[in-house]
C-alpha cells in the first residue's frame, strides 16, 4: 500500500540582498547559473529546475553574461528552466496592491520574452499572505498559489491544500509548505542520514495532506544545484518502499490536488499567524525612514505621475512607458521581504534607500516635464499688440471626481503685486502666506547670462478654487495689478469650522468636538514611548519596561489663522532613556523632539495632522494614541484593493507560550491607507500617509495606536520576550536601525 507520493522539486531560493549585498549574491549567481544551465542542457533525465519564481534573478545574471540569454531562452522554451511569474519575490503585507500588480505585470512580460511563465502565485518565504492575493492572481490568469508562512488551523483547516478566496470570491487552489521551502536541501546519500533528516518530516507532511502528495523542495537560499539527486532518489526508494518518489514540477502536484477538489476546504482572509512559523507582524515599523520613503514614491507614481501621464497622452504627448518601467523596477527590487521589511545590514539598507531616491528623482522630474509640456501648449493671453499680458498658474486634479479644497502653492513673478483671474476673466481670491525676493538665476540661469539682474518675487499663496475631475484649470497671473486678497476672519486659540471645534489642552493633546454628532473626544495625539528589546524583524518590550508619555512634558503652542484654514503648532521635548540600560535604571539622557501641526480647513470634514520627530534615543518604540468613542471587538483597515476586519484582541495571547507559538499573536496589524473603529452607525477613521502599523489598545479597545518609529540595533536577536528561541537572521549590529535624527 502506498502511504504517500513524495515530489522532489529542484529549485533555488534567491535573496538578492539580506545581510549581504546584491553584488555579493551576484557572484554566487554566476556560479550557480553555470551549473544549472550545463546540467539542464547535458542531462535529458534532469527535466527541470525552478528559478525561484522571479525574473530579477535573470536580469542580474544577464547584466554580467548577456551572451547566455539564448541558452536561457532555449531552456525556458523547452520547459526545463521554470521562471516567473514575479519580477521580485514580493512582500504582500507592506506594499500596495498596485505594486503587487506591477510586479506580476513586469515579471510576466519578462517571462514572455523568453518563453512561458510558471502560472503559480509562488511566495515561499514572504512574511504573511494578504487576503487579496487570489483577486490579484486571477487577474493574470493564475489560479494556483504556493506559500509557507502564516497558516494555522485557526483559519478553518489543518490541511495543507485548500481553496482560498478573496473578498469578491476570486479563488485559487492553495498548497502550503508547512515546513518551509528548504526541507529537501543538501540531502545526504546514506540511509542513516536520510532517515534522520526525513522521518519526522514525513509524519508532519502526510498527516496534513488531503491528497497524500507531499512536497520535498530540493533547494535553499543561494544553494547550488545538487548534482547527486538521482542517486538520492534511488536510495529513498530503497529505504521507503511504501512511498513513491518522483522528481516533479509544482504543476504536477497541483493537478493531483485539483483532482480532489471536492475534498478541499474553502477559506477566506489573510494568513498572518505566527503559530508554526514566524511572520514578523511588527516588521512594518522597522526603519521607518525607509518605510516612509517607500510609501511616498508609491503614492507619487500611482496617484500623481501616472494619472498626469494619462492626461498628457490624451492631449497628444508621449506616454513614457520605458521611464515608468525603470521607476517601477527600481522600487520592486526593494519589495523582496527582507528589503522592504528592512531586516538587512546597514549597507544593504543604504542601497534600498538609494533606489527609492533614484525612483523619486525620476518621478519628480517626469511630473515637471509633463506639467510643463501641458502648460506650454496652452493658449496665452495676449494684448492688442501681441505681447503676453499674463503668466499661467495651472492647477491639476488627478482624482476621478471634482474637488474644491484648500490649495497652498508658490508663484514667481517680477512684480510687487498681482491679480489672479480665471479663464472667464473673473477675479480669483487668494491669500498671501509669505513672500520673499529671489535671485533671477534661481528661476532661469539664462536670464542672468544675458545681463538681466532684476530680482523675482516668490509668493506662497493660498486659494480655494474648484477643479474638474481628472483634469486641470488655468488661472492667469497679471503682474503689478491689484488682486482680490481674501481676508482672515478667524481668531483665538480654537480651530473651528462647521464640522469640528478643536481645543488645545495644556498637556499638548487635543479635545475635539464633532458638531454633527455631538460627541467629544479628549486627549487626542498623546505620544507613547516605550522600550524595544527586539530586532529588525520584531518588536519586543524590555523585561524592565518603563513607559513615557508626551503629556508629562512642557509644551509650547501657536495658532495661526489663514484665509481658508487654521493651523496649530505644538512643540515639546520628551526626556527619554538613551538605551535599555538607562530604562532599567529609570535614567534619561536621551530625548525626542516633537513638532505637531494640526490643520483644519474651514470647509473640510477632515483634520490634518503632521508630525516631525527628532529622535535622540535608542532601543525604543514611539506611537501616537487616538482615543475614540467606539469600543469594539473588531477593527477595519484597508489592504490591497479591499478592506479587512480583524479582532482587536487575540484570545491566543492567554496561552501562546504553552501552545508553542513561534511568536506571540499580539494584535498589531498592517494597514495601507486607513484604519477605523465604528459601532455600526458611525465611526472614526485615521488616514495615514506612510504609517502602516497599528494596534487597538485600552481596556475597552477604543484607542488607535499608530507606530511612528521603532529603534533597534541588531538584525537578529535570540530569546525575545514575544519571540522565544533562535534569532531571526543573524546577530549583526545595525546601528542605523536606531533611526536617530529627523523623521516626518
Amino acid at each position: 500500500m502506498t502511504v504517500s507520493r513524495v515530489h522532489i522539486t529542484p529549485h533555488m531560493h534567491w535573496d538578492r540582498e539580506w545581510y549581504f549585498t546584491t553584488e555579493e549574491s551576484r557572484i554566487l549567481l554566476i556560479n550557480n547559473m553555470a551549473e544549472i544551465l550545463a546540467r539542464l542542457e547535458s542531462d535529458p533525465d534532469y527535466k527541470f529546475y525552478v528559478l525561484d519564481g522571479q525574473t530579477t534573478v535573470l536580469e542580474d545574471y544577464f547584466a554580467i553574461q548577456p551572451e547566455n540569454k539564448a541558452r536561457v531562452k532555449a531552456l525556458v522554451e523547452a520547459g526545463k528552466l521554470i521562471i516567473g511569474p514575479w519580477y521580485t519575490q514580493t512582500d504582500t503585507m507592506q506594499v500596495s496592491g498596485e505594486s503587487i500588480l506591477r510586479n506580476l505585470l513586469y515579471g510576466m512580460r519578462d517571462c514572455l520574452s523568453l518563453g512561458e511563465p510558471m502560472k503559480i502565485g509562488y511566495l515561499p518565504d514572504s512574511f504573511g499572505m494578504s487576503s487579496q492575493l487570489p483577486h490579484i492572481f486571477n487577474g493574470f490568469g493564475i489560479d494556483r498559489a504556493m506559500f509557507w508562512r502564516g497558516c494555522s488551523e485557526r483559519h478553518g483547516t489543518d490541511k495543507t491544500e485548500f481553496l482560498w478566496q478573496s473578498n469578491d470570491g476570486s479563488e485559487v487552489t492553495a498548497q502550503v509548505l508547512p515546513l518551509g521551502y528548504a526541507i529537501g536541501k543538501y540531502l545526504p546519500e546514506d540511509e542513516a542520514g536520510l532517515r534522520k533528516r526525513l522521518e519526522s518530516y514525513f509524519e508532519v507532511l502526510e498527516k496534513a495532506s488531503v491528497t497524500k502528495d507531499i512536497l520535498l523542495p530540493n533547494g535553499h537560499d543561494q544553494m547550488p544545484l545538487q548534482q547527486n539527486i538521482f542517486a538520492i532518489i534511488d536510495k529513498l526508494r530503497e529505504i521507503y518502499p511504501q512511498r513513491e518518489f518522483h522528481m516533479s514540477r509544482f504543476e504536477q502536484v497541483f493537478e493531483r490536488i485539483e483532482a480532489c477538489r471536492d475534498q478541499l476546504a474553502t477559506l477566506k482572509g489573510e494568513f498572518n499567524d505566527g503559530k508554526y512559523m514566524r511572520v514578523h507582524r511588527t516588521i512594518s515599523s522597522t526603519r521607518m525612514d525607509i518605510k516612509l520613503a517607500h510609501a511616498a514614491i508609491e503614492n507619487k507614481i500611482v496617484n500623481i505621475l501616472e494619472p498626469l501621464a494619462s492626461i498628457a497622452w490624451a492631449l497628444g504627448f508621449e506616454y513614457h512607458h520605458g521611464l515608468l518601467e525603470k521607476m517601477w523596477k527600481e522600487i520592486m527590487k526593494n519589495h523582496a521581504h527582507d528589503s522592504i521589511g528592512c531586516c538587512c545590514s546597514d549597507k544593504v539598507h543604504q542601497e534600498v534607500m538609494t533606489r527609492f531616491i533614484l525612483a523619486d528623482d525620476m518621478a519628480e522630474n517626469l511630473i515637471r516635464f509633463y506639467m510643463r509640456k501641458i502648460v506650454d501648449n496652452m493658449p496665452v493671453a495676449l494684448c492688442e499688440d501681441g505681447v503676453q499680458v499674463a503668466d499661467k498658474l495651472c492647477l491639476f486634479n488627478l482624482m476621478p471626481f471634482p474637488r474644491q479644497e484648500v490649495i497652498n502653492t508658490s508663484i514667481r513673478i517680477r512684480a510687487q503685486s498681482f491679480a489672479l483671474r480665471d479663464e472667464a476673466g473673473q477675479p480669483v481670491p487668494y491669500f498671501i502666506r509669505a513672500k520673499r525676493e529671489i535671485d533671477p538665476g534661481l528661476v532661469d540661469r539664462q536670464i542672468v547670462h544675458y545681463g538681466n539682474y532684476d530680482p523675482f518675487m516668490e509668493y506662497d499663496i493660498q486659494l480655494c478654487h474648484p477643479l474638474p475631475a481628472m483634469g486641470y484649470c488655468t488661472l492667469h497671473i497679471e503682474g503689478n495689478q491689484p488682486g482680490l486678497e481674501q481676508p482672515v476672519t478667524a481668531s483665538g486659540e480654537l480651530l473651528e469650522n462647521d464640522f469640528y471645534r478643536i481645543a488645545l489642552n495644556d498637556n499638548g493633546t487635543l479635545q475635539i468636538l464633532d458638531k454633527l454628532r455631538g460627541t467629544t473626544v479628549d486627549q487626542v495625539l498623546t505620544l507613547e514611548e516605550g522600550s524595544d528589546d527586539g530586532d529588525e524583524y520584531d518588536y519586543s518590550p524590555s523585561r524592565d519596561e518603563w513607559l513615557r508619555y508626551s503629556t508629562e512634558f512642557a509644551v509650547t503652542r501657536e495658532v495661526t489663522h489663514q484665509a481658508w484654514q487654521s493651523i496649530a503648532t505644538l512643540k515639546l521635548r520628551m526626556a527619554l532613556p538613551a538605551n535599555l540600560a538607562e530604562r532599567a535604571n529609570r535614567q534619561c539622557s536621551g530625548h525626542l523632539d516633537v513638532i505637531c501641526r494640526i490643520t483644519l480647513a474651514h470647509q473640510s470634514p477632515r483634520i490634518d495632522i503632521e508630525l516631525e520627530l527628532d529622535n535622540q534615543a535608542d532601543d525604543h518604540r514611539v506611537r501616537v494614541l487616538i482615543p475614540t468613542p467606539f469600543p469594539s471587538d473588531t477593527v477595519v483597515s484597508d489592504n490591497q484593493f479591499g478592506c479587512i476586519t480583524r479582532p482587536t484582541r487575540d484570545s491566543a495571547m492567554a496561552n501562546w507560550e504553552a501552545e508553542g507559538w513561534k511568536e506571540a499573536p499580539i494584535p498589531v496589524w498592517q494597514l495601507m491607507n486607513f484604519v477605523a473603529l465604528q459601532d455600526g452607525k458611525q465611526g472614526l477613521a485615521v488616514l495615514s500617509d506612510g504609517l502602516r502599523e497599528f494596534e487597538v489598545i485600552g481596556e475597552q479597545c477604543d484607542t488607535l495606536a499608530l507606530t511612528l518609529l521603532r529603534g533597534v540595533g541588531v538584525l537578529g536577536k535570540e530569546e525575545l520576550l514575544l519571540r522565544p528561541g533562535r534569532p531571526s537572521g543573524i546577530k549583526l549590529p545595525t546601528p542605523d536601525s536606531q533611526v536617530r535624527g529627523k523623521l516626518s
